[in-house]
């Protein structure tokens, strides 16, 4: 594929499972539900990709876990909440400029499949 001028190296982490108290309603406050989320992270790879150096380049294992433990500890009532949450901590990481973060949760109305939220967020505050 040829880069096109503004396009952007990004780095995508896809079907993060997290088992976290989620929702608003008295029978999810005691108990675990699976949400996922995507994450798409607008970063320079070229240093890694020149380097083979992960110290050069997002690590997205501890991100990943990073997200997973606050998620926990949170036990947020709205996935919105989650999705702002995912997107501070990757935020952090000084060499993501933008995030993505899609959170989907199964079964959270009956005869729906899934509700989602896509928040994107860039270093500086609000949205991209």
């Amino acid at each position: 594929m040829i880069r096109q001028k503004g396009d952007r190296d990004r780095l995508e982490l896809n079907g993060l499972e997290i088992d976290c108290v989620i929702g608003d309603q008295p029978e999810e406050r005691g108990r675990e539900q699976r949400i996922v989320l995507d994450l798409v992270l607008n970063c320079d790879l070229s240093v890694a990709g020149a380097s083979d150096a992960l110290c050069d380049t997002v690590d997205y294992a501890v991100l990943a876990e990073t997200i997973r433990l606050k998620a926990r500890a949170a036990r947020c009532r709205m996935i919105e909440s989650v999705a702002e949450l995912a997107a501070r901590v990757c935020l952090a990481e000084p060499r993501v400029t933008e995030v993505c973060v899609r959170v989907e949760k199964a079964g959270a109305v009956p005869g729906l499949g899934s509700a989602a939220v896509v928040v994107t967020r860039a270093r500086g505050g609000g949205d991209a």
